[in-house]
């Protein structure tokens, strides 16, 4: 069974020899490049120039010689920026922080000294607007060619020389992260309940944005998309962000909408990534079409991946989920502690199929390589399906 067959096999909810291995196949199951290249340097491999492949994140991309070591099943295929636009590090005038501004305009920074990641600190709709004054803000074309230039040469080589399972990438964050991106969070969340007429206009626009980006892609690819990633994020730790029944109003139909296109257009599986305490509309998300729930959370409230995978286990494939990045998996955590909590989440979660292995997240900095390893170990053990 070569790497796509046996990831197309979990998605169909059947069990393939073992459980799939995905580790930079999307912007949520990748490696910071602290971590990757102290990864590298423990498996004996050759130094590289790490290539950052989301520079906000400060993730690297996973080289040829990594995923064959770790015989990764999956690749992502990522859009370009459109041509006219191009992504400008500067430093702050006092030498503090390096910044940028993304083609939303919306301002990241990140410290010189320790600093991990870019934060935002600009958002360009914040303040006092109108719904004309969100209506005349310029946004980025999701239709732009130039974003998809190369894709097809590259699904290629994933599809028919590599045999492994093609992740897209989507264009941006979701339309409610771009919503509170955009506004702030403060005015974004306080728009919800004295501007709800903002609210949905903006997340209209963005909706449209991603749609128009949908369309291109597969009219360039077709039926070559095995999964597509979309992301949200609404909850937190503890519960969500926005209730539940403010996600139906205001998101539900909007994402019902994306979903519905996506399957009527492709046969692609849609990969939802939204963290935190998510399970009181995971029965809404499974009503309007989603496939695929990301990133199985296993520490925040209510997601316990046993009972995830009792109650949800024949409707949604679990991506994510195999090792807890939080309590399990830091420096502060030693290689047998991570390798009793995967030998858990494979026992909750690869029973019938239905799952991809992938850590809560991203592979943080702080994650020495011996932990990584028995991660990795561990999988190679106990997630392989007997016959």
């Amino acid at each position: 069974m070569n790497s796509r067959e046996r990831v197309l096999t979990a998605l169909a909810h059947k069990e393939p020899d073992r459980v799939p291995f995905d580790l930079g196949g999307t912007v949520l199951t990748g490696i910071n490049v602290k971590a990757y290249l102290a990864l590298r340097n423990y498996l004996g491999l050759p130094r590289v120039e790490p290539v950052i492949c989301d520079t906000i994140q400060q993730l690297a991309r996973v080289d040829d010689d990594v995923i064959e070591r770790l015989k990764v099943d999956v690749r992502r295929l990522a859009p370009q920026s459109p041509s006219h636009f191009h992504l400008e590090i500067k430093d702050t005038e006092d030498g503090q922080y390096t910044y940028c501004y993304d083609e939303f305009q919306i301002g990241r920074r990140k410290p010189k000294v320790g600093g991990l990641y870019y934060d935002m600190f600009h958002f360009p709709l914040s303040g006092n607007i109108s719904e004309s004054d969100a209506e005349r803000f310029p946004l980025p074309d999701g239709a732009d060619p130039t974003r998809l230039i190369g894709v097809e040469k590259s699904a290629k080589k994933i599809l028919t020389k590599e045999k492994r399972a093609l992740v897209m990438g989507n264009m941006s964050g979701g339309i409610f992260e771009l919503f509170l991106w955009m506004r702030s969070f403060n005015d974004g969340f306080t728009d919800l309940v004295s501007k709800p007429a903002l609210a949905q206009k903006l997340l209209r626009r963005y909706t449209d944005i991603q749609l128009a980006y949908w369309g291109k892609v597969f009219g360039a690819l077709g039926d070559s998309v095995d999964v597509v990633h979309m992301a949200d994020d609404f909850s937190g730790q503890d519960a969500m962000l926005i209730s539940p029944s403010s996600y139906r109003r205001y998101l539900k139909p909007l994402h019902k909408e994306m979903f519905d296109y996506i399957h009527s257009h492709s046969r692609a599986k849609i990969f939802f990534h939204s963290c935190g305490a998510i399970r009181k509309v995971i029965p809404d998300l499974i009503e309007i079409g989603l496939d695929i729930i990301n990133p199985v959370q296993v520490n925040a409230a209510g997601m316990d991946s046993a009972e995830l995978k009792r109650e949800y286990g024949k409707d949604l494939t679990f991506w994510g989920g195999g090792v807890d990045t939080q309590r399990a998996f830091d420096a502060s955590h030693t290689p047998q502690e991570v390798r009793e909590d995967v030998k858990r989440r494979l026992h909750d979660l690869m029973p019938g199929g239905g799952f991809v292995f992938a850590t809560v997240h991203n592979i943080q900095g702080n994650v020495p390589p011996e932990n990584i390893m028995a991660m990795w170990e561990t999988l190679q053990e106990y997630g392989v399906y007997s016959r």
